[in-house]
């Protein structure tokens, strides 16, 4: 029987989450910590053994339904914290998507498998970007609606009246820390919060606005290296995104903690719980400081490969 194992890497936000959900700039890079899947047909649907309802899997439910399939089982490991804002879900989808495709004899290129596992994250939270799927499908590093060198195009993706642009980039050496929270948080009930600011006042749209000037200016620091400017803009993004109402006291405590070592630290993702960066060339003293306010800090490797995939007869 036909078995196919597939990965795919979670990813951290340097700038722009939120505002890449109105076609604003981002820039994204996938990290060392990867979701591991093995898929198989199967007479039920299965996860790691035991029969599974698909409607409480809606991503899942979602990349069967596109690509006719009746079953499979599921063998599941995940090294990328569950609502940590490292894109644990896009991992998933990436990784399910390419597995099911592979399964199925489908195309498994990069911008196929984005797109699929984009439309999955979408039908499950009902709003949200490309940037997850694309950054965990290609891994590297990706920016978002950011003018570069048409030999950097990697793809575009429309939803609704948005689209889209997705490049690759050039990441410099540079070290960066995850502070974990230890708090879940769901996505889309946070991109509704903003959405419902944006929608019944004006000073949340201008604050979207300012977060994607911002993440166009991280994208020049980025290019030249210039860590001193990229981390000010990181922790300048952070103010912006609590305005916004997604930050919470715990990623504070962790952003505040790990300034006196960084260069920036911002939180990560949806926000609400989950994650903090922060960008330093001092990673064991911020580790020791985001342990002291009773975060989870872990150092992490960037330039890593995307979505792997194999198939064993």
């Amino acid at each position: 029987m036909t078995e196919i194992s597939a990965s795919a890497p979670g990813k951290f936000v340097i700038l722009g989450e939120h505002a890449v959900v109105y076609g604003k700039p981002a820039i994204a890079l996938a990290i060392d910590r990867r979701f591991y899947m093995t898929v198989k047909r199967d007479d039920e649907f299965k996860i790691n053994g035991e029969a599974a309802d698909l409607k409480a899997n809606p991503h899942m439910r979602y990349i069967i339904g596109r690509n006719d399939m009746i079953s499979v089982s599921v063998q599941m490991d995940s090294k990328i914290p569950t609502g940590s804002g490292l894109g644990s879900s896009a991992a998933l989808s990436v990784a399910f998507s390419a597995a099911i495709r592979a399964l199925s004899g489908k195309s498994l290129k990069e911008a196929e498998v984005a797109e699929e596992a984009f439309e999955a994250e979408y039908f499950s939270q009902g709003r949200g970007s490309p940037m997850d799927t694309s950054a965990s499908a290609h891994g590297h590093g990706i920016a978002l609606n950011v003018s570069g060198k048409e030999d950097d195009r990697l793809w575009d993706i429309s939803k609704n009246e948005h689209t889209w642009n997705i490049s690759k980039i050039e990441v410099p050496a540079m070290t960066f820390v995850i502070g974990y929270t230890g708090i879940r948080a769901a996505t889309g009930p946070l991109v509704e919060k903003v959405r419902k600011y944006k929608d019944s006042n004006r000073f949340a749209l201008d604050i979207i606005n300012e977060i994607g000037q911002i993440t166009l200016e991280g994208m020049d620091a980025l290019r030249t290296n210039n860590v001193v400017e990229l981390g000010e803009l990181m922790t300048k993004d952070h103010k912006l995104l609590s305005i916004l109402g997604v930050s919470s006291n715990e990623l504070n405590k962790l952003v505040n903690a790990s300034l006196p070592y960084a260069y920036g630290a911002k939180l990560t993702g949806a926000g609400g719980g989950g994650s903090i960066v922060a960008l330093t060339d001092q990673p064991n003293k911020v580790c020791d400081a985001i342990a002291s306010r009773g975060g989870v800090p872990f150092i992490v490797k960037t330039g890593v490969e995307g979505m792997n995939v194999s198939k064993k007869e």
